[in-house]
C-alpha cells in the first residue's frame, strides 16, 4: 500500500513529498511532521493541476450495452399493472360510508368503481310494517341534511292517494321551511367542499348561521333535525308567536354571510385551481346518466321541478333558476351560491304572503281532533287513540310524486292496497344517479381531485343513496306485482258497504268515526 502511494506521488513530480513520506515511514516521531507550521500545504496552482492521488482498481469491467436493433424481431413489451386502492369507507373525505375502488397509474385515476349499500338499513321494507303516519320519520333519516323536503315528498304522495289538499297556510309554511332546508343543505355542501380542499374558515362562519336555522326548526317542531313536521294533510302545528319576525330578521342578515363566502372562495386562486375544469360533465352526459338538481343545472340544462311541475305554492312565487356553462365543480359551486340567494327571495315572499287559517285539512279521517275537544268528548278521545294506533285507511292505488330536493329530484312511488299501511314504497334518491357518473368524472384526474369531485357531487351524505337498487327496475317489478293486489282490494272495498248494510251498521261516517261508533255500541 505504501509503495503504491509512493508511485502515485512520484508521478506528480514533487520530490519533497517523497522525502517527507520516507521520513515518516522510517521515523514515526519525525520532527518535521510534529511541527505543523513547517508542513507543506497545496497551493492553488497545484490544486488546479493535480486533484490528488488516484487509485484505480486492478481490472475494469466493460459496461453492458444492449444488442443492436435489427428491425425484424418485435420489441420486448411488459404489461404495466396499475395500483388498485380503496378510497374509504373509512376515509375523512368519503363523507359517510362510501367505498371507491380506484385504479391508479401513478397519481392519475384510470378507473373508479363506487361501492354502495354499506349503510343499508332496509328502510323501504320497514315502511311496509308501519302506518302512513308512523312511516314519516324514516324520511327524515334518509338525508339528514334535507329533512323537511323529504317529508314533503312523502306527504304529497299520501295526499294524492287520499285525494285531499293541505290548507293554504300549511302550504306556505311548507314552502318557507322547504327553502330554509335548501339553504341548510347548500351550506353543508359548500363548506364541507371547502374544508376538504383546505379552507376551514367558511365552515365555521356558515355553521353559525346553520345553528340559527336549527333553532327555527326546534321552535316549530321541538326537534333540531328530525322534525317530522310536514305531515299528510298539512303540518303538525302552527308557527309560534314571534317566529316569523325572527326569520325575517335572519333573512336580512344572511345575505351578508353569502357575500362573505363569495369573497373568500369565488375569486380565490387556490379554489379556482382545484375546481375549474375538474369533474366536467356535458349536458348530454348529464341527461344520459339521469342527473337532476344542481348536477343537471350546472351542465347548462334549466330544469327545476318547482318551475316545471310546481307543488304547494311554488306557482305563486317568483324566482330564477341558475345554470352553469362548463359543467365542472366550479359551476356547481356557483349554482349553489345563487340558489341560496333565490331561496332567500322565496322565503321573503312566503313571509309576506302567509295567510291566516287552519294548518290541517278539515277531514276527521286524517286530522286528529283538537286537544280541547278530547277533554270534553269521549268520542274524540277514542278517535284520537285509534288514529295514532291503527292509522287511517288509504284508498287502493299507486302514485309517483317528486319534489325538487336540494340534491336533486327526490321521488316517492307509493302503492296502497286499501289498508292503513303502505303496500310498497319505493324511494328515488338523486344521489344514486350522481354516483353512477363518478367514474366518468374522475377518470383522468389526479387522486387529490377525487375528493373535490365527491364534494361537488354533494354526496356529503352517502346514506342518501338507498339500497343500491335501480329505481326503474324497482318500479317495474312493484307495478307488475301490485296490480292484482290493487284489483282485489278494489273489489273488497266495493263489497264492504253491502256487507255493512246487511249487518245494520251506519256507514255514513268516515271509517275512524264509524269504528268509534262500533266501539261504543251505536248502530243504525
Amino acid at each position: 500500500m505504501a509503495a503504491t502511494m509512493l508511485r502515485s506521488l512520484t508521478k506528480l513530480g514533487r520530490p519533497s513529498t517523497k522525502i517527507l513520506l520516507n521520513n515518516n515511514l522510517l521515523s514515526p516521531g519525525c520532527v518535521v511532521l510534529q511541527n505543523r507550521q513547517k508542513q507543506w500545504q497545496p497551493d492553488v496552482e497545484w490544486t488546479e493541476q493535480f486533484a490528488g492521488a488516484v487509485m484505480y482498481p486492478t481490472a475494469i469491467n466493460e459496461k453492458w450495452t444492449p444488442p443492436p436493433w435489427n428491425d425484424k424481431d418485435p420489441p420486448a413489451e411488459k404489461d404495466v399493472s396499475n395500483l388498485t386502492i380503496n378510497f374509504g369507507p373509512q376515509h375523512p373525505a368519503a363523507h359517510g360510508v362510501l367505498r371507491l375502488v380506484l385504479e391508479l397509474s401513478g397519481e392519475s385515476v384510470k378507473k373508479c368503481d363506487p361501492h354502495i349499500g354499506l349503510l343499508h338499513r332496509g328502510t323501504e321494507k320497514l315502511i311496509e310494517y308501519k302506518t302512513y303516519l308512523q312511516a314519516l320519520p324514516y324520511f327524515d333519516r334518509l338525508d339528514y341534511v334535507s329533512m323537511m323536503c323529504n317529508e314533503q315528498a312523502y306527504s304529497l304522495a299520501v295526499e294524492k292517494l287520499l285525494n285531499i289538499q293541505a290548507p293554504p297556510r300549511a302550504q306556505w309554511i311548507r314552502v318557507l321551511y322547504g327553502e330554509m332546508t335548501r339553504i341548510l343543505n347548500h351550506i353543508m355542501a359548500i363548506t364541507t367542499h371547502a374544508l376538504d380542499i383546505g379552507a376551514m374558515t367558511p365552515f365555521f362562519w356558515m355553521f353559525e348561521e346553520r345553528e340559527k336555522m336549527f333553532e327555527f326548526y326546534e321552535r316549530v317542531s321541538g326537534a333540531r333535525m328530525h322534525a317530522a313536521y310536514v305531515r299528510p294533510g298539512g303540518v303538525h302545528q302552527d308557527l309560534p308567536l314571534g317566529l316569523m319576525d325572527d326569520i325575517y330578521e335572519w333573512c336580512k342578515n344572511f345575505s351578508i354571510r353569502i357575500d362573505e363566502v363569495e369573497e373568500m372562495l369565488t375569486n380565490n386562486r387556490i379554489w379556482r385551481n382545484r375546481t375549474v375544469d375538474i369533474g366536467v360533465v356535458s349536458a348530454e352526459d348529464a341527461l344520459n346518466y339521469g342527473f337532476s338538481g344542481v348536477m343537471l343545472r350546472g351542465s347548462g340544462i334549466k330544469w327545476d321541478l318547482r318551475k316545471s311541475q310546481p307543488y304547494d305554492k311554488y306557482d305563486e312565487v317568483e324566482f330564477d333558476v341558475p345554470i352553469g356553462s362548463n359543467g365542472d365543480c366550479y359551476d356547481r359551486y356557483l349554482c349553489r351560491v345563487e340558489e341560496m340567494r333565490q331561496s332567500l327571495r322565496i322565503m321573503h315572499q312566503a313571509l309576506n304572503k302567509m295567510p291566516e287559517g287552519e294548518i290541517k285539512v278539515d277531514d276527521a279521517k286524517v286530522a286528529p281532533p283538537k286537544r280541547s275537544e278530547m277533554k270534553m268528548s269521549m268520542e274524540s278521545l277514542i278517535h284520537h287513540f285509534k288514529l295514532y294506533t291503527e292509522g287511517y285507511q288509504v284508498p287502493p292505488g299507486a302514485t309517483y310524486t317528486a319534489v325538487e330536493a336540494p340534491k336533486g329530484e327526490f321521488g316517492v312511488y307509493l302503492v296502497s292496497d286499501g289498508s292503513s299501511r303502505p303496500y310498497r314504497c319505493k324511494i328515488k334518491a338523486p344521489g344514486f344517479a350522481h354516483l353512477a357518473g363518478l367514474d366518468k368524472m374522475a377518470k383522468g384526474h389526479m387522486l387529490a381531485d377525487v375528493v373535490a369531485i365527491i364534494a361537488a357531487l354533494e354526496e356529503s351524505q352517502i346514506c342518501y343513496v338507498l339500497d343500491g337498487i335501480l329505481f326503474v327496475y324497482g318500479i317495474i317489478l312493484t307495478a307488475l306485482y301490485c296490480r292484482i293486489k290493487i284489483y282485489n282490494a278494489k273489489e273488497a272495498a266495493a263489497e264492504k258497504p253491502k256487507q255493512a248494510a246487511e249487518e245494520g251498521i251506519y256507514t255514513g261516517l268516515t271509517p275512524h268515526v264509524q269504528d268509534t261508533y262500533e266501539t261504543i255500541g251505536l248502530k243504525k
